[in-house]
């Protein structure tokens, strides 16, 4: 089985891309729904999340998205203890989705920290969805209505697409294809 890891920055259409390939019939694991799934229904995680982050990270049952992105992404040493966290809990359940999939001749693996987790030197295949900052700045405002400097602060911890297509590691790689999307 192939596997397809599709990366890019926040805003870039990634989701756009992947639902192509979910409405073509190919398989798609959402790393960052996963994630999310951990977060609300996985006791230990929920534990673990209101030690790092106090009792007022919840709203009932569900994380308060707007506050941990907060605290997350104005505190590296945060956001190092968020995906030591998840990102082994991520590729577990990658791997159990997997197993599910042996009937298939590839399947798809969407993660905007495809590199910055290491999860890519597990795939076969990387597609990175680019689009000019200004394009995905606007595609994020728009879609969370959040304000700039929220998004700014994202993005400024992400690796631009510069970065990830020139990095050393993707020659262990069978491909780099990029996907560019100009417009909104």
């Amino acid at each position: 089985m192939i596997k397809v890891g599709i990366t890019g920055g926040i805003g870039s259409g990634k989701t756009i891309i992947c639902g192509i390939f979910s409405r073509l019939g190919i398989p798609v694991f959402d790393a960052d729904t996963e994630a999310k799934k951990l977060y609300n229904s996985d006791a230990d995680i929920r534990g673990k999340m209101l030690e790092l982050f106090g009792k007022d990270i919840y709203l009932g049952n569900e994380i308060d998205r707007k506050k941990l992105a907060g605290i997350i992404f104005n505190d590296k040493n945060a956001l190092i203890a968020l995906n030591s966290l998840l990102h082994p809990l991520v590729k577990r359940n990658f791997n159990f989705w997997l197993d599910r999939q042996s009937n298939v001749a590839y399947v798809i693996k969407e993660a905007a920290l495809l590199f910055e987790s290491g999860s890519y030197e597990d795939l076969n295949l990387l597609i990175l969805v680019s689009a000019p900052e200004e394009v995905r700045l606007r595609r994020v405002l728009q879609r969370d209505g959040t304000n700039k400097e929220a998004v700014l602060r994202i993005m400024k911890n992400q690796l631009t697409d510069e970065e990830k297509k020139d990095l050393p590691q993707v020659l262990r790689i069978d491909s780099l294809i990029r996907c560019k999307h100009e417009t909104g």
